[in-house]
């Protein structure tokens, strides 16, 4: 009876140190991941205008949506594995993050050409969308 008695009372040291062990491994992971998205945005910043700012955005399972608009009103998307290793990543590259991606952020993205015949696409003379036979 003592030997079960030990085993019962090691038993959840040895869960907690697998938890520790795997909650450490996770850090790690969100930290690289954090390291390599600052790099990226930095890059945004530095070919926009030096600045940019950016909002956050879940789109499931997870994995969050970045939306940066450089300080020329260029924009552009980055995605995360996780809403903390995106907002972790956004303070290393000293990018200023918004609630919302409306009022003033929204003001400073400019479209061109492009993205005007893709939202209106035939209306205005643009191309149809791809089907899966073009």
């Amino acid at each position: 009876m003592a030997d079960t008695q030990q085993a019962e009372e090691t038993a959840p040291d040895a869960v907690a140190d697998a938890h520790d062990a795997a909650s450490a491994t996770s850090q790690r992971r969100t930290a690289g991941h954090a390291k390599r998205l600052a790099k990226q945005m930095k890059a945004f910043a530095g070919h926009h205008g030096g600045s940019a700012e950016g909002q956050l955005a879940h789109i499931g399972r997870g994995v969050t949506r970045v939306a940066l608009v450089g300080a020329d009103g260029a924009w552009g998307n980055l995605v995360a594995p996780s809403y903390e290793s995106a907002r972790n990543a956004a303070e290393l590259a000293g990018i200023g993050l918004q609630d919302d991606f409306d009022g003033d952020l929204a003001a400073k993205v400019r479209t061109g050409p492009y993205e005007w015949s893709r939202m209106a696409g035939l209306q205005i003379g643009g191309s149809a969308n791809p089907g899966p036979d073009n």
